[in-house]
């Protein structure tokens, strides 16, 4: 989850966000090396007289100038392309997930299973437990298990929802009469905390998101005792 005063991204916790990671600071790098060259190359001229006659009409100049930034984008554009198909990518999931957007809560129903169902709604502040997160925890978590594919697909029954997990790198729409799908893989068991991202009516900021990842044993023991 995120603290307070963090300027960069949370821990990854998939393989999806981890490239994700990767490919902010590759291009992050690029941008910094060319506002940095931009910036020298102005306090050069703001700070000298001298005029390089040579320089006035050199057409390799032009070349160079006009050959490499389609170098840079091309950097750019090729892990961009890779990180963009790993993200739509659907591997054989062994689990699916319906989640259903409402004002104001979640509901999940895990497919693969009969009568599993719930509705998650946010734990009202004068009801938290002590070490629980005000606005973030939930009267019913979502438990996956770790180190599987997993699918969840996403839509709304009212209006415009998005559900969204920053630290395993998804950010899907839950849009009314559509179904949106994001499949899902974490590497490590925890807690992993989200938010409707989309701006969805007055109670928009109290629908969270709590992901409980653990180990296939213990989730067979808690989808057992829930049937």
């Amino acid at each position: 989850m995120a603290y307070p005063l963090q300027l960069g991204f949370q821990d990854a916790t998939s393989p999806v966000m981890e490239e994700l990671l990767h490919f902010h600071d590759h291009t992050l790098m690029i941008i910094f090396l060319i506002s940095s060259l931009v910036l020298y190359i102005i306090v050069l001229m703001l700070t000298t007289k001298l005029v390089h006659t040579n320089m006035m009409n050199v057409q390799e100049m032009e070349m160079i100038w006009t050959i490499l930034p389609a170098i840079i984008l091309i950097l750019i554009a090729l892990p961009s392309l890779h990180t963009l198909y790993m993200m739509d990518e659907i591997n054989n999931p062994l689990l699916t997930i319906k989640t259903m957007g409402h004002q104001w809560f979640w509901s999940y129903e895990y497919t693969d299973y009969e009568d599993l169902a719930f509705d998650s709604y946010m734990i009202t502040t004068d009801s938290l437990k002590f070490g629980e997160l005000r606005l973030l925890e939930v009267d019913n978590r979502m438990v996956l298990p770790t180190d599987l594919p997993v699918r969840v697909l996403v839509s709304s029954e009212d209006v415009l929802h998005s559900w969204a997990v920053p630290s395993l790198g998804l950010k899907t729409d839950a849009i009314p009469g559509r179904l949106n799908q994001v499949t899902l893989t974490s590497m490590r068991p925890g807690l992993f905390y989200g938010q409707c991202s989309e701006i969805c009516g007055a109670n928009h900021s109290f629908m969270p998101i709590v992901l409980e990842l653990v180990p296939l044993k213990y989730f067979e023991s808690w989808s057992a005792s829930l049937a």
